[in-house]
């Protein structure tokens, strides 16, 4: 399924204006509304809605042009982030229908309903209702279905919308415009002045040729037309490996009332997992409100979990950190729980009076704190093998961490594969080192003073240089090494600085940097 929206930006704006039933109940006596931006050194109509369109507007026209044909026109600024943005909230919306949708250019989508039509009566019904909830959502859509997304596409712009049964895929496109073959307005102008201006006649001209002439872009997308050619569409979202999915005769507005809902379906979750050996990593929850807003809401797990109770328990967690964010409006009419990550599942005996293990208990703590305090309230220090002070350590979360046995200790190393023996290291390393002005006895003395964040220093003792060398295979074969100093000054603070390469003549000054800090 292929839907269009031809006056996408100026329908953002009339919600705006007029709420989001502005079609059901009547436009109000208003100029007609246009969108506008720079284009070609000069104010231009980006987009038109239907009222500017009868009285001779379109896009691509200029706005002195456009107020003089209409003096009360009504220009608005054009916004292609909140257009997106507007787009990607119709696309969210349309999950309802299938979860493969993907965002076509800056106005349209394609929806792939495989095994989908039958759960609103075939392909009709289903068309038939999605167009019907768009108006009342104050949207012009437009929209059709058939066996290839290229024909949907262009039956949508340039045909009418309506199904076409497979028999037909060869026969409706011969009656567009080339423009439905979804090619460059470079090529297709090419493609009218040669005489080429509807596909038949593309369909008829000999393929060589027109290969030749035009590149093998308009075979292509014509082959992709006619079903010739595959053409698979990238959902914007990764499917998911198990889903759950209610909808609800009366919204729920309760946030006890949706926990309970998540407990039950957590339920037929884990008879799937179970099946499968596994238990869910990633889970998202999907609220889908009465108005068309779509909440998504994401929980992990350290350990693969499949325990409805559980579950449920992540998104309480969840829930009381996004509260005042959850607007549930007049309430939600579908609910759908996913399995985004699923790892298998290995069993664990309880003890003897039938407590859970630490690790599990462990487990639970992580997941309930990431859940309310997000994926980096807990961190872990793991050690690298590099000698560059900055890479020699990361804090990845918690969560990324359970799963995965810790490196063995220096000491249960093999001869010649322990970690880099290092000197001394600073308590607190800066993140990204400072630059700072430093004067030093040439060539390799440590600095008598330098100059850090406006404050002078001087130095009183001084110890080094520590020869680091860079990684060539990551910062190349000419960068410079550097050499490491640890410094006291006057007051007794004490300090890691490095000066990054070496006192040469004719050669540019070293540079010396702030690292670290001792105490």
């Amino acid at each position: 399924m292929a839907l269009f929206f031809p006056h996408l930006p100026t329908d953002r704006i009339a919600r705006r204006y007029w709420g989001a039933s502005w079609r059901s109940t009547g436009r109000p006596d208003h100029p007609p509304l246009v969108c506008t931006g720079r284009m070609k050194n000069a104010m231009r109509l980006t987009a038109v809605d239907e009222i500017g369109v009868a009285i001779g507007l379109k896009p691509g026209q200029g706005l002195a042009e456009a107020r003089a044909i209409c003096p009360a026109l009504d220009a608005v600024i054009a916004d292609e982030a909140a257009e997106r943005r507007f787009l990607e909230g119709i696309a969210d919306w349309c999950d309802r229908y299938t979860p493969l949708v993907a965002i076509e250019g800056g106005d349209g989508l394609f929806l792939d309903i495989t095994g989908c039509s039958h759960l609103l009566g075939g392909e009709e019904l289903l068309l038939g209702d999605i167009l019907k909830r768009l108006f009342e959502m104050g949207l012009d859509a437009r929209g059709a279905i058939s066996s290839t997304p290229g024909l949907s596409w262009a039956m949508a712009r340039f045909g009418g919308n309506g199904t076409v049964a497979e028999r037909h895929t060869k026969s409706v496109p011969a009656s567009f415009p080339v423009a439905a073959c979804r090619l460059p307005e470079e090529t297709v102008l090419a493609l009218r002045k040669t005489g080429l201006k509807r596909v038949g006649d593309l369909l008829a001209a000999p393929r060589a040729p027109l290969a030749r002439r035009f590149g093998p872009l308009p075979l292509l997308r014509l082959d992709q037309m006619l079903g010739r050619e595959d053409e698979p569409i990238s959902p914007r979202r990764p499917v998911a490996d198990l889903s759950v999915e209610r909808c609800l005769a009366e919204p729920l507005q309760c946030e006890e009332a949706i926990l309970q809902l998540v407990q039950r379906m957590a339920v037929t979750l884990k008879t799937e997992l179970e099946a499968r050996c596994q238990g869910g990593r990633r889970f998202e929850l999907l609220l889908f409100r009465v108005d068309g807003r779509v909440f998504r809401i994401g929980v992990g797990s350290s350990v693969p979990l499949r325990d409805p109770t559980g579950i449920s328990c992540l998104f309480s967690e969840r829930l009381v950190a996004l509260h005042d964010d959850l607007d549930t409006g007049y309430g939600f009419e579908i609910m759908r729980l996913n399995v985004l990550q699923a790892e298998t599942l290995h069993r664990l005996q309880s003890d003897f009076v039938g407590g859970a293990p630490v690790e599990t208990a462990l487990a639970t703590f992580v997941d309930q704190a990431v859940a309310r305090f997000g994926p980096d309230c807990l961190v872990r220090p793991v050690l690298q093998e590099s000698h560059v002070p900055e890479r020699a350590s990361l804090l990845p979360s918690v969560t990324d961490l359970m799963g995965i046995v810790s490196p063995p200790d220096v000491g249960q190393k093999e001869a010649g594969t322990g970690w880099p023996v290092r000197a001394r290291r600073p308590i607190r390393l800066l993140k990204v080192p400072e630059i700072i002005e430093a004067a030093a006895e040439a060539p390799e003395g440590p600095p008598m003073s330098f100059r850090w964040r406006r404050c002078l220093h001087r130095v009183r003792r001084a110890e080094g240089p520590e020869k680091l060398a860079m990684e060539w295979w990551i910062d190349g074969e000419e960068a410079p090494a550097r050499n490491y100093f640890q410094v006291e000054d006057d007051e007794g603070h004490r300090y890691w600085l490095f000066r990054e390469g070496a006192y040469v003549s004719n050669a540019e000054m070293p540079r010396w940097f702030m690292h670290g800090v001792f105490a």
